[in-house]
């Protein structure tokens, strides 16, 4: 069985992603790996057999499509974070990142390795390839003596170091959560305005019994008081219309708002009193339907620039994507795989739907020719080599280079007739199937070496690994949420610095927080790592 799999190494690849995903789902009092199973499962199928190995282009794919679909989905609130906390979120994360390097430094001080073998470390413990590839690369262009042999020091470093990258983070947030005594749902409600979060939207018929509204028009009643609702109808006597910008509100009409439950109260308290939706013989002249998005021109626009009160007698109330139904803006900007739901008259709703597209089949299609466009940018950007001086040179890579194309993409969403943005169930689509893909091959690739290097006596890199991966997130965690004052849910994808502890952040919250924190420090802690373990090499050599 062993030489079939060494022969057919795709046979390999998928018994392993299999097998480890039915591991990760296995909770124990509550807890489970989830998909960094994989990892760990392709561990052990590597040290069973030194032979097992899979083609490096599949952990360079799986590595490339992961960041890019991340980066497309995260691109718009990453730029608008570092917009509204970009000095606070920069230096906190340029601290934290040095301070992994000095921990690195206080081990090698400590245990007395070589440079090598503690850049190895330092690579592994924050599970960045390009890190390790990047000193590898500079001690081959350093023209020593004993490369070959620095080389294999810093491999190891790294495999041993790895797991315990991943294992101390994971740890380091179960400790935390614990000992800070986190409440993910109190932070989820206070976050909601900043990021797309999911709403449990309802509806609510309010009679305006208030004498301060009465011809108060709804653009200056939203304005006045903030409301994140959106209008539907508005029954004045015996008529029913469709609220507009322009509706003047009368003591006695009946409004219906869409949004969530506790704005729907405050709005109440605002207007007047609730009441039972009257039935009008003229309510037969309006319909309600949901519609997919499913037209790439209406892709990336907004709401407002589509001037449907202009051609239609419609209004939007919510959107759905994916599981986050949202309160319906004019700044809301439509996205292929958006389910709208329609107030409209009957005679438009044909039209609607043409505009729309309403497909699902379509919405669900990935554009190949935009995705590989973005992706094959990411990669040009990835092998760009940038001059460090003296010091060598470095590349962003498969990891860095096609993240930031997506973050770039993303946040523009469209240039032209170009699409860049996929569905929402296309990007988790993507983003699982590259995760997979990128930890089964390491699992695999370090299996052998990891059992060999345990067969060399370093248990010491081992705790090293350990030390450095844990005493830095641990440090991160505390830092962020008691000094800094910043989310837990947002610090957890701070300190994911790997794909497999970002999925497992995501599922301790139930929600999304966690991966923009990730994408919102992985392009600058991608780079500063590189060019800290460069630093560490030289400077401890």
């Amino acid at each position: 069985m062993k030489d079939y799999l060494v022969e057919y190494p795709l046979l390999l690849l998928f018994m392993v992603v299999s097998l480890g995903y039915l591991l990760g789902n296995i909770k124990i009092k509550g807890n489970g790996l989830g998909v960094a199973a994989v990892l760990f499962t392709g561990l052990a199928f590597g040290a069973i057999d030194p032979r097992f190995s899979i083609p490096p282009i599949v952990f360079q794919l799986g590595l490339s499509i992961f960041v890019y679909s991340v980066g497309l989905s995260s691109g718009p609130v990453f730029f608008k974070a570092y917009k509204e906390n970009g000095a606070r979120d920069f230096l906190f994360a340029m601290s934290m990142l040095f301070l992994t390097g000095l921990t690195a430094a206080f081990f090698w001080w400590l245990l007395d390795f070589s440079a090598a073998t503690i850049t190895g470390v330092y690579s592994g413990s924050t599970t960045n390839t390009a890190a390790l590839a990047g000193v590898i690369e500079f001690i081959n262009q350093s023209g020593v003596s004993n490369a070959q042999g620095l080389e294999k020091e810093a491999v190891i470093g790294y495999t041993f170091s790895y797991p315990m990258g991943v294992l101390g983070g994971i740890f380091a947030i179960i400790v935390m959560e614990k000992l800070l005594k986190v409440d993910y749902q109190k932070e989820l409600e206070s976050l909601k305005d900043k990021f797309p979060l999911a709403d449990k939207l309802t509806s609510a018929t309010i009679r305006i019994t208030n004498s301060e509204i009465s011809g108060l028009n709804i653009r200056d009643l939203k304005q006045s008081y903030q409301l994140n609702v959106s209008f539907g109808r508005v029954f004045q006597g015996e008529n029913m219309s469709l609220v507009t910008w322009s509706t003047k509100l009368q003591l006695g009409d009946g409004l219906i708002a869409v949004g969530e439950k506790k704005e729907l109260d405050r709005l109440t308290e605002i207007l007047g009193e609730p009441t039972i939706s009257p039935t009008l013989s003229d309510s037969t002249k309006y319909d309600l339907r949901r519609i997919f998005v499913s037209n790439p021109e209406v892709t990336g626009l907004t709401i407002a620039s589509l001037n449907l009160d202009e051609k239609f007698d419609a209004i939007i109330t919510r959107i759905r994507r994916g599981d986050v139904e949202m309160v319906a803006t004019r700044e809301t900007v439509l996205e292929l795989g958006d389910r709208i739901r329609f107030i409209a008259r009957r005679e438009d709703l044909d039209s609607l739907s043409k505009l729309f597209g309403d497909s699902y089949q379509q919405s669900s299609k990935v554009n190949l020719f935009s995705f590989g466009l973005g992706i094959g940018l990411g990669l040009l950007i990835g092998s760009i080599s940038i001059p460090l001086g003296s010091y060598g040179e470095f590349k962003l890579g498969y990891a860095g280079g096609p993240l930031i194309a997506g973050l770039i993409l993303g946040a523009l969403r469209r240039t032209g007739k170009i699409v860049w943005t996929m569905s929402y169930g296309s990007t988790i689509t993507f983003q699982q199937m590259g995760l997979i893909l990128l930890l089964a091959s390491i699992g695999i690739g370090s299996g052998a070496a990891f059992i060999e290097s345990m067969g060399m006596d370093k248990v010491w890199v081992f705790l090293a690994g350990t030390g450095v991966s844990l005493f830095t997130a641990l440090a991160t965690l505390f830092v962020g949420f008691k000094i800094m004052k910043m989310p837990f849910s947002l610090l957890i994808g701070m300190v994911a610095n790997q794909p497999a502890i970002l999925d497992f952040a995501m599922e301790r919250t139930g929600n999304r927080i966690p991966m923009f924190g990730f994408s919102q420090i992985f392009p600058i802690a991608l780079i500063m790592k590189i060019v800290i373990a460069q630093i560490l090499f030289v400077v401890l050599s």
